[in-house]
């Protein structure tokens, strides 16, 4: 074990590497040709009607096809559901206030508060990429469309029938491929656990590495544990696969990674799940993922309680860039509220990362709208069929960096404007310029304004769970009669508050105005969590050659 510990790094607002491209998402078509799918039948049967001016509602529906990719399908039917229902509650709630008043700064303040709104609960619920921004971006430009309390029934109608089109997109794969999530999660498990495995000295002299796997291997059991409840042969053989990735990060000198390597790649299409030719691959190994699944998850009030920080940040920020875009005479705030709201992410560090992707994406962005304006001004039709090679763009490029999807979604958002009517295209190039700029100054001072003081405090509370969750998995292994359904799920929980501990320290480090993160007390938890992790897999004699008696596991 490497005796030197870590100490906090300087807290430097990066530049150039915020810029850095990085590889393409394993999925990335599946967004990309799914938000297609959902998109053009509504809009071209407008353009077909002549109604172009209504594919603003039909977009809000169809938008909903981009989220919940990741998720089993069991759950991501419930997902979509929930994600259709919010973007039409923050679509009523804007048309509303639009057909109410039109007054500006009342706009702005209610687009604010719920954005604020918006960005809590998707953080809470963990809804995943693409987040708060396209929930913001609908309700927040719909608080500027002229609008009749008459006129909002049917345009809900209208975005309610796209949402449930965008239903049917997302969930149509599960006819050809109904376990495609989980096999995907459970082959980046294996992957991950492989190629920590290569490292040489893997254990405490790659802590990073070594979180990072961990990371992989608790998405995956977060996949199959959403998978729902139905016992399922394929299912029960991703997770004794997803054990064979767990076993092999707690004692990597021990692993395959050809044999792991080799799993994963079997997992792709349809084809059988490869089974472990390992006698202990027995039944019994899958009863800590039973006692699991009867754990009762955190409610969603506990979820939020911690986020207040954020959302305040979020309504600050939005309000200021809203009412400063205002002053300056741009007569579209929106963008700029939207702009705002985009950058906030788990610390200031990474909020600054991300304004410097959002102000190089869009200003890229608004030089490609003005090439294709003239093409996009030739019909409606050629409106259209734009908007889709940008929404498929968008997507496609995302996952490399956001920066990138950005100089897709900027031009996407400027014709989206042009639906009720063309427009001076000078005009809204130097209006979204100015508020990218002025959305992104507002929306980064209200982040170093509102600290998130409560950072550390989740630091400590992390290393207690650990702690607890170490102790505990060390008591089973003091007991030579423990259960071992009891000592697998103990197994589970503590890799999991490991990955909790490490995700927590790495966004209070990124905060500033705060005490120094702790990193030795960090890094001497993370330690002997592991060495407690690998005293469970030896216990359970999952390796070739271990006996069941007890490991020493002290700190």
């Amino acid at each position: 074990m490497s005796s030197a510990l870590p100490t906090s790094s300087p807290r430097r607002l990066p530049l150039a590497g915020a810029l850095r491209l990085g590889r393409p998402s394993d999925i990335w078509f599946k967004p990309a040709l799914s938000v297609v799918a959902a998109v053009a039948p509504p809009n071209l049967l407008l353009v077909a009607l002549g109604r172009l001016d209504l594919a603003m509602y039909t977009m809000a529906g169809s938008l909903c096809a981009l989220y919940a990719h990741n998720r089993p399908y069991a759950a991501r039917a419930k997902a979509l559901v929930w994600v259709v229902l919010g973007m039409l509650a923050g679509l009523a709630v804007a048309l509303v206030a639009a057909s109410l008043t039109t007054n500006a700064v009342v706009l702005v303040a209610v687009g604010s508060v719920l954005a604020a709104g918006q960005k809590a609960l998707c953080d809470a619920t963990r809804i995943g990429p693409p987040g708060h921004v396209i929930l913001i971006f609908v309700s927040s430009a719909a608080l500027f469309v002229p609008q009749t309390l008459g006129q909002v029934p049917g345009h809900l109608a209208l975005a309610a029938a796209a949402g449930v089109w965008a239903w049917l997109v997302g969930m149509a794969p599960v006819l050809v491929r109904p376990h495609g999530p989980e096999r995907r999660a459970t082959a980046q498990a294996l992957r991950a656990a492989a190629a920590y495995a290569e490292k040489p000295d893997a254990g405490d002299g790659h802590p990073r590495a070594r979180a990072d796997a961990y990371a992989a291997v608790q998405a995956a059991w977060q996949s199959l544990l959403a998978a729902g409840n139905r016992p399922s042969a394929v299912r029960r053989g991703l997770e004794r696969l997803v054990i064979r990735a767990e076993v092999a990060l707690a004692a990597p000198a021990d692993a395959d990674p050809a044999r792991l390597r080799a799993w994963a790649r079997d997992l792709r299409g349809t084809g059988p799940v490869p089974r472990p030719d390992d006698p202990r691959a027995g039944a019994d190994e899958l009863l800590g993922v039973a006692a699991e699944r009867a754990l009762a998850p955190r409610s969603l009030w506990s979820r939020l309680t911690g986020l207040t920080p954020i959302a305040v940040r979020t309504a600050l920020g939005c309000a200021l860039a809203g009412y400063a875009s205002l002053a300056v005479g741009v007569g579209r705030p929106y963008w700029a509220l939207v702009t705002a709201a985009a950058l906030y992410q788990a610390n200031i560090t990474l909020t600054w990362s991300r304004t410097v992707q959002r102000v190089v994406g869009n200003l890229v962005g608004v030089l490609i709208f003005a090439a294709v304006a003239p093409v996009a001004h030739l019909g409606p039709l050629a409106l259209v069929l734009c908007c889709l090679a940008f929404n498929f763009g968008a997507e496609a490029f995302i996952s490399r960096n956001y920066w990138l999807g950005s100089v897709c979604v900027t031009p996407l958002a400027l014709l989206v404007t042009e639906f009720p009517g063309y427009q001076p295209t000078g005009e809204l190039v130097a209006d979204r310029v100015v508020d990218t700029l002025v959305g992104a100054l507002a929306g980064f001072a209200a982040a170093m304004l509102v600290t998130n003081r409560r950072a550390g405090d989740r630091v400590e509370e992390a290393l207690t769970t650990v702690g607890r969750a170490r102790e505990g998995a060390a008591r089973l292994l003091a007991d030579p009669h423990a259960e071992p359904a009891a000592l697998d799920a103990a197994r589970r929980h503590l890799a999991a508050a490991l990955v909790g501990l490490r995700a927590t320290a790495d966004a209070a480090a990124g905060e500033w105005w705060l005490r120094a993160v702790p990193q030795e007390r960090v890094v001497l938890a993370e330690q002997s969590g592991h060495r407690t992790l690998a005293a469970t897999v030896r216990r359970r004699g999952l390796l070739p050659g271990t006996s069941t008696h007890t490991e020493d596991v002290r700190p």
